[in-house]
């Protein structure tokens, strides 16, 4: 699918299913943004991957759609043969699923690869994983919500279950909470032992911090499951989308004597705001309601904690998430959801817990293998 039409053809078909669009949870997402993501030309993940975009039609009419995406930067990095497929919407119709599913793993098929994994859109640096448990909590920003029937079209279509991701729910403002003693002595403790300060990312700095960012990115994922270090250039072309949606308090850099440590990234929650954008566009409307949410939203989504593994201690966790929650107190939020979070990840969970946090949804990772 090559011509602009059929990629907007492509990109409306969520609008195509009344089983997403009537759905109240359902946030429309933002056309360019999808535009973006499957963009060979503009977007730099496509440097060293490809895709290829398929529909499935009823009667002539749009029912589904689904994107195959050679990723070779994760094959070098994972010495591995895997293939993906992602951008996956469609009706309660498992005839049209395994014409999708059928068609996207035979484009993978002639290329080599031996195993289909997914949803990614299109890798695990972006939006992943298909939402399994939690379809009446409201959807928080730049993640995945699907409708139920999804999990038995897929299985249906040969599809196995390969990972689980989590997301947590952080209660620090809600009636009743206390940060926990304990922890907060720990912090302070842990804080003077290692000479370990906070400081928000400087705006008139931006691009160096985020030279800082990258650089802490890539080596605190690199030993995570599926995870594929990003280019410089991707990742600069990820921060400049995200960068006018930034609170500055919600982005910032831990330092030990000096030396970069570690990151947190928050973003306000604008699917408060996009949900009421039906048509999905950004102009005008779109941008008038995330600009305003900024200002408004207090609830938001942890997308990112690195940290440097050389100053990964017991103690350093619990720092961020002392900070985190000092920070969100302040600025008067009830809550916050930090995803994703991979079920196995004990170091991880282990101090979301202990700061009050419960899983509260869970997306699904698939694989299927590839006839040879």
């Amino acid at each position: 699918m090559k011509r602009s039409r059929e990629l907007a053809e492509f990109i409306d078909v969520p609008w195509q299913i009344p089983e997403l669009v009537d759905n109240p949870q359902w946030v429309p997402p933002l056309r360019m943004m999808t535009r973006d993501l499957v963009d060979t030309k503009g977007n730099p993940f496509y440097r060293d991957a490809d895709r290829a975009l398929f529909i499935a039609r009823r009667d002539g009419r749009p029912v589904g759609r689904i994107a195959a995406i050679e990723n070779r930067a994760h094959n070098a990095f994972h010495d591995d043969r895997v293939g993906f497929f992602g951008f996956f919407e469609c009706r309660n119709d498992p005839q049209a699923t395994q014409a999708l599913v059928d068609t996207a793993g035979g484009w993978l098929a002639t290329r080599g690869l031996t195993t289909m994994r997914g949803p990614m859109h299109p890798s695990t640096n972006h939006d992943c994983g298909l939402l399994v448990d939690g379809f009446d909590q409201h959807p928080v920003f730049l993640t995945t919500w699907n409708p139920p029937y999804y999990e038995a079209l897929l299985t249906g279509a040969g599809l196995s279950a390969a990972k689980d991701l989590l997301g947590y729910w952080l209660p620090y403002g809600e009636a009743g909470y206390a940060l926990p003693e304990r922890l907060a002595a720990l912090a302070d403790r842990a804080r003077a032992r290692t000479q370990l300060s906070f400081r928000d990312l400087e705006p008139q700095e931006f691009w160096k911090e985020v030279e800082l960012c990258w650089e802490i990115y890539n080596s605190a994922w690199e030993r995570n499951w599926g995870f594929v270090p990003m280019t410089r250039d991707e990742f600069l072309h990820m921060a400049r989308s995200l960068k006018p949606l930034l609170v500055p308090q919600f982005a910032f850099l831990a330092e030990i004597a000096g030396e970069p440590a570690g990151f947190m990234l928050c973003t306000p929650d604008y699917n408060r705001a996009l949900k009421k954008n039906r048509n999905g566009r950004l102009f005008p409307l779109g941008a008038i309601r995330v600009l305003r949410g900024k200002r408004q939203i207090r609830t938001g989504r942890i997308m990112a904690l690195g940290i440097k593994p050389k100053f990964r201690t017991s103690s350093i966790l619990p720092l961020f998430m002392h900070e985190a929650t000092r920070r969100a107190i302040a600025y008067g939020s009830p809550g916050a959801e930090a995803s994703w979070i991979l079920e196995e990840n004990t170091l991880m969970r282990r101090p979301l817990e202990d700061f009050g946090g419960r899983v509260y949804r869970r997306w699904r990772i698939y694989d299927r293998p590839l006839a040879r």
